[in-house]
């Protein structure tokens, strides 16, 4: 092992135990991520399987429930707490890893095997460090489980061809199964595009039918995932329709889709997702643009890079590329859609960028690798250093509980209670409307008086709390009160927001 890929495995280490510990140091921020925190942590607490629960009677039809699986799974093994949430996206990004490597070292078999292992560490680093990268492998949401099987997919597609196993084959139809239960049909779409525009250029038709195996593997790919569909179905009717047509038609033809169930539509200019790839791919995008770029308008120095097949090419920039092309025609996105491409972005990266072999050139490149998760160190810092300024109620719940234990005063949140309030309170949180407290606002609170969080934003309320109740804490969003009660026990000790939780 030469001295370069030592040194890189070491990179490639130092940013992946990084971004696990960085997953135990930030609390979860609303809405997306303690909102699939809570969504998993309720299905560890019901033993529900089937359906993902969005609400007190209220099923969470938006996504396939993979994600929820294996969160809940962490949270029975390792506690409810953040690390045990992010775990399962971190080990999704761990595999996501291992297949770029995998992939980088087939696309390189006609190499000498320390240089195509050194190039192969390289794309693997280069995907680590991307922006959108870096950042999902620590974070709860469902896009790290699709990247994973819609990657297994086309890296077990271009093993096949490169002449590896035929369990590759099986692979390719477990990568399927994997983002059907992630994420839904879009996994066939994002890897479907990608093979149909290969097979085309090449007219490897038959290399395509003989290389996979189509009928025990799709057989396979739907044994393990229509019964979940189908239990759904049964369990809570009306979900395939959401699901299908909604999610998956509607949301993408409609930018504004009102039918959103569970959320906002996200309107943006359509073509918007390009500049949303630039950003996921920072800093690896402007440097393939900028080799892109200096390759056209001059030759190279040093060795010429040995070509890649001109099919296998294709394969791989139509990877690289779909999710973006595809989101193209939608306005209702998110920049984290273009992350299934990202892995062989950074394929491409590696090949047409090498790792300079000596000299200032490597030494910034390598460099460049600790770019993102250096912004990430320091985020989480800022983080650290200013609770108070963070859209989560972790610290609010916290220090309520810490001084009252977690049955007594309850925290009641005045129409609507946010998903990290929900989550850090194990569900322990209630919902109240104005209606209902506003007599006890007047008169007095039953027994010891009661507590409420209210919205800033809630004019009306928080002008006539300020008059008639105590305010006894308060974090960005929200202000909570004490509501003096009719019993001798009403003057309750208002939370100190000096002490060391605050």
């Amino acid at each position: 092992m030469t001295r370069h890929v030592k040194t890189l495995i070491w990179l490639l280490g130092i940013v992946l135990l990084a971004r696990l510990a960085l997953s135990a140091l930030i609390p979860f921020m609303d809405t997306t991520e303690p909102r699939y925190a809570e969504i998993a942590r309720v299905m560890a607490e019901t033993g529900d399987w089937i359906t993902p629960w969005f609400d007190v009677g209220v099923p969470f039809w938006g996504k396939p429930p993979l994600s929820f699986w294996a969160q809940a799974l962490s949270f029975k093994l390792f506690g409810i707490n953040e690390l045990a949430g992010r775990f399962p996206s971190w080990l999704a990004n761990l595999g996501v890893v291992g297949l770029v490597y995998a992939t980088g070292m087939a696309i390189q078999s006609n190499r000498e095997r320390n240089e195509a292992h050194r190039n192969a560490l390289w794309a693997a680093l280069i995907y680590a460090t991307t922006a959108l990268g870096f950042l999902s492998a620590g974070t709860v949401m469902t896009d790290s489980f699709l990247t994973l099987g819609t990657t297994l997919t086309l890296a077990s597609l271009i093993m096949r061809l490169s002449g590896h196993s035929s369990a590759w084959g099986w692979g390719f139809f477990a990568g399927l199964a994997i983002g059907l239960l992630a994420k839904g049909p879009l996994a066939m779409v994002l890897t479907g595009i990608p093979v149909f525009v290969w097979v085309v250029s090449s007219r490897q038709w038959r290399t395509l039918w003989h290389c996979l195996p189509w009928i025990t593997g799709t057989a396979a790919m739907l044994a393990m995932v229509l019964p979940w569909y189908v239990l759904a179905e049964l369990k809570t009717p009306g979900f395939l329709d959401y699901f299908i047509v909604g999610e998956h038609i509607k949301r993408f033809i409609v930018s504004n889709w009102h039918g959103d169930l569970y959320g906002d539509a996200h309107e943006f200019t359509r073509g918007t997702i390009w500049l949303y790839l630039l950003l996921a791919s920072f800093p690896w995008g402007f440097v393939l643009i900028g080799t892109a770029i200096q390759k056209r308008f001059r030759k190279p120095a040093g060795r010429p890079e040995g070509r890649l097949p001109s099919a296998l090419r294709v394969l791989l920039i139509a990877s690289a590329l779909t999710p973006a092309v595809f989101f193209s025609f939608s306005g209702n996105i998110l920049w984290t859609y273009v992350l299934p491409g990202l892995p062989f972005l950074a394929l491409l990266v590696a090949r047409y960028c090498p790792l300079p072999e000596k000299g200032a050139l490597r030494n910034a490149a390598l460099a460049s690798t600790l770019m993102i998760p250096a912004l990430g160190t320091v985020a989480t810092v800022w983080v650290q250093t200013h609770p108070g300024t963070l859209k989560t109620e972790k610290y609010l719940i916290g220090r309520h509980e810490s001084q009252f234990g977690t049955g007594l005063f309850p925290v009641r949140f005045l129409e609507h209670a946010p998903f990290s309030a929900r989550f850090y309170s194990e569900g322990r949180v209630e919902v109240v409307s104005w209606d209902d407290i506003q007599p006890m606002v007047a008169e007095g609170a039953p027994g010891a008086g009661m507590y409420i969080a209210v919205n800033k934003k809630t004019h009306s309320a928080t002008e006539v709390l300020n008059k008639l109740a105590v305010s006894v804490d308060e974090d960005q969003r929200y202000t909570l009160y004490h509501i003096p009660g009719t019993t001798a026990q009403a003057d309750s000790i208002p939370l100190d927001k000096n002490s060391p939780d605050a």
